[in-house]
């Protein structure tokens, strides 16, 4: 039996008590499950690439800045796709959004088998392109299926499961090309074990594509927070904002501004380091190319785990600022201890070393999610996600093309001290973030700075959209109403 988590709003003074019906249901969990696993797949076809960039410069006859560009083309393809995949995402909805995320990202995978020739480089580079365009429409997700169909006291919880899909499919990118593709100067070889190693991505993702086009739902026919209620009424009510409104208050927003700069810092310089993990691996290690794979597994593992404590302390504590800031300043003592240690070339050392930095700086990424989500309620949770990600895109490219010419031009060292330098500037920024909970306050009937077209009574909701709502006396009033949140499917 679906479990209810029943809550209120509060009308004016002349108004009586009025609580809108929410409830929590059970495929929630396959909702979440679906997402991450297809969401895994696609990320791992951003670092299939770079994690083998040895073999594959040498494959296609390539440079190894020129491989780099495998992993910048998601970055780059984000930009400029984020603004309409974000409106088409609170236009249409998530089924819509999340066919097309697995679509592209199917056709993305289905290319690159075409591709295993080394005179067909071009031809590898559309392949990553299409997962590229798939993954606009999936990184912004987790917070909004979170906020659509789970409750109040889980929200946080399961952003971070929908993050941990995405991870764990990073991490399966790091580990599992090294091994199945071996470094030889057979171009045959080499072509025979990409072809294998595409065509398994290929088949997983077309399985996970069928699964979402019939399967995967908009949302439930009932909200499951309160804050979500409010926020649906919104959009079907007069007083639902622009798209453009909702931009231009996030970046107008001192707190979200700056939250937005220290978050895409610290994605971004995940970003960096994975693209060029390879590289830094093999000047500490020369011809151990599996401790590449090895260390991202680890670094995303552990990350994993990172995101669901965090998510975890986040639900139980609500101590959004607190949490953020402990992070990012372990993220920035990690990655020092990853810094310093890894010209050691002790590899139980950078083993542990890089445990505490995916532990930190990947488990960083819903507490990031989820604490814009609070300060900029009720924009959606698809527009501050999504430009979330595009800031981090755009450090990622940043710290990748700069460490690449700090690697090639001077040493190892210098590029990692610059991303150490950029985290500090990170940590400030967000030990400077105002903490606002403004998700918090209308999931707990405070609502005091609420604008009139939140505050509504019982007789203006059901006029405007004819959602059904549960008076203080417990009746319900005008059943027969439609419901907008009906037929969400």
């Amino acid at each position: 039996m679906d479990d209810d988590d029943r809550s209120g709003l509060i009308g004016d003074e002349s108004a009586k008590l009025i609580e809108p019906t929410t409830k929590l249901y059970k495929r929630r969990w396959y909702i979440l499950l679906l997402f991450s696993a297809y969401s895994g797949m696609n990320a791992f076809q951003w670092i299939q690439y770079p994690i083998i960039s040895n073999i594959i410069s040498k494959f296609y006859g390539v440079g190894m800045e020129t491989v780099d560009w495998m992993s910048l083309i998601y970055m780059i393809v984000y930009i400029p796709l984020i603004f309409p995949a974000t409106w088409m995402l609170d236009r249409f909805g998530l089924r819509v959004i999340a066919i097309l995320g697995s679509i592209f990202g199917t056709i993305g995978a289905a290319v690159k088998i075409l591709a295993c020739q080394p005179p067909l480089f071009d031809v590898a580079i559309v392949g990553q392109i299409f997962s590229a365009i798939g993954n606009v429409f999936i990184l912004g997700m987790p917070s909004k299926i979170a906020a659509t169909w789970f409750g109040s006291k889980e929200v946080s919880t399961a952003c971070s499961i929908g993050v941990f899909g995405n991870q764990i499919g990073i991490a399966f990118g790091f580990f599992i090309p090294p091994y199945m593709v071996p470094d030889s100067d057979d171009v045959h070889q080499v072509a025979f074990y990409l072809r294998h190693l595409f065509t398994m991505t290929t088949a997983i993702s077309a399985i996970l594509c069928v699964l979402v086009c019939l399967t995967f739902e908009r949302g439930p026919l009932l909200p499951p927070s309160r804050a979500q209620a409010i926020y649906l009424q919104r959009e079907v009510g007069a007083a639902g904002e622009s798209y453009t409104d909702s931009i231009k208050y996030f970046i107008t927003s001192t707190p979200a501004l700056l939250l937005l700069l220290s978050y895409g810092i610290n994605t971004g310089s995940f970003y960096a380091i994975s693209t060029l993990l390879n590289t830094e691996i093999l000047d500490a290690f020369p011809n151990n190319m599996k401790f590449a794979g090895e260390i991202g597994l680890i670094l995303v593992v552990s990350g994993v785990i990172g995101s669901v404590v965090c998510g975890l302390v986040l639900d139980k504590t609500g101590a959004y600022k607190k949490t953020t800031a402990v992070v990012y300043i372990a993220t920035l003592i990690s990655l020092c201890l990853y810094t310093a240690t890894l010209h050691l070339r002790n590899i139980a050392v950078v083993y542990v070393t890089s445990l505490l930095l995916g532990f930190t700086m990947t488990g960083y990424l819903p507490v990031g999610f989820e604490f814009a989500a609070e300060i900029t309620y009720p924009i959606s949770e698809g527009t501050s996600s999504g430009l979330l990600n595009a800031s981090a895109q755009v450090f990622g490219i940043t710290l990748t093309l700069a460490m690449r010419q700090l690697e090639s031009g001077i040493s190892i060292l210098s590029a990692n001290l610059l991303l150490c330098a950029t985290l500090l500037v990170g940590t400030v920024l967000t030990l400077l973030v105002r903490e606002d909970l403004k998700r918090q306050r209308a999931n707990e009937h405070r609502n005091p700075g609420d604008s009139p077209d939140i505050v509504i009574t019982h007789h203006e909701i059901e006029r405007k959209s004819g959602f059904e709502f549960r008076g203080s006396s417990g009746a319900s009033s005008n059943s027969s109403s439609p419901s907008p949140f009906r037929d969400r499917r």
